[in-house]
Parts: C-alpha cells; sequence; structure tokens
C-alpha cells in the first residue's frame, strides 16, 4: 500500500484535532496555520485537505479572528478510513479500479482474489482504528 502526502497530512492534522478536542473536552477552532506548524505541513497544502475534510464531513471550520478548524464528530466515531476515504477515495483499487472487477488470466487468475484479501486486511485495520485510538496511542 502507497500511502500518499495528501493522505499522511490529512491524517496528521486530524489527528492533531482529536488529540486537543480529547485534551480540552471540547471542539474549539484551532488555526490553520497552528495545525500546519505543528506537523510541519506546508500550508497551502493543508488548507486544500482541510477543504476536503469538511466537505466530507469530518472537519468544520469558522472564519474570523476566533475562526479555525475542528473535528465535526467526536475522535472515537472518526475512522483513519474515513480521513482516506475523504481526501483520496476508495481505500484500495487495482490500477483505479475495484479488485473484483478486475480479471486476469493463465497463472495470474487468482490474482484478483489476493487483491480482495488485501482489501479486507486493510479495511480491518483502518476501518476499526479512530482517531482517539490514535491519539490515545501517541501519549
Amino acid at each position: 500500500m502507497r500511502v500518499s502526502a495528501k493522505v499522511d497530512y490529512a491524517l496528521r492534522a486530524t489527528a492533531e484535532l482529536a488529540a486537543a478536542q480529547l485534551e480540552t473536552d471540547q471542539a474549539g477552532p484551532i488555526k490553520g496555520e497552528r495545525l500546519a506548524a505543528s506537523q510541519q505541513i506546508p500550508l497551502n497544502f493543508l488548507e486544500n485537505i482541510l477543504l476536503e475534510l469538511r466537505r466530507s464531513g469530518i472537519v468544520a471550520s469558522q472564519r474570523g479572528a476566533e475562526g479555525g478548524y475542528w473535528l465535526a464528530k467526536p475522535p472515537a466515531e472518526v475512522t483513519i478510513a474515513d480521513v482516506i476515504r475523504a481526501v483520496e477515495g476508495p481505500i484500495a483499487t487495482v490500477r483505479g479500479a475495484k479488485p473484483e472487477d478486475v480479471a486476469y488470466t493463465g497463472a495470474a487468475s487468482a490474482l484478483g482474489e489476493v487483491w480482495i484479501e488485501l482489501r479486507t486486511s486493510m479495511r480491518g485495520v483502518l476501518e476499526t482504528t479512530t482517531l482517539a485510538d490514535l491519539v490515545a496511542r501517541s501519549s
């Protein structure tokens, strides 16, 4: 599995938002500049990622001097898979197609089954690990 910079940055930013929410037990806004600095993420790239996360309902935002970003849901309700899908789409594809839609012949005919098994294994981890779990493991 290849993890893109976009997914890496999205997970790091949402982990920061989750940690802030869990520490203060509230969802107050955090400036994009603070998120970018804390995780050493280019601000322009991060703002685009946060926009995608907002569109998907994972992050909420407020403009203005008191504005910023926060998780739209409790950290225990947002999985790593949710974040990945929000910024990049499906978890596992083969050349852009679902594993069950790819066909092989000859000695490679069972390869589609392997891709499906791989996707199932990845989902098993990514769909059960929440941002709250990630923050707890980081403490």
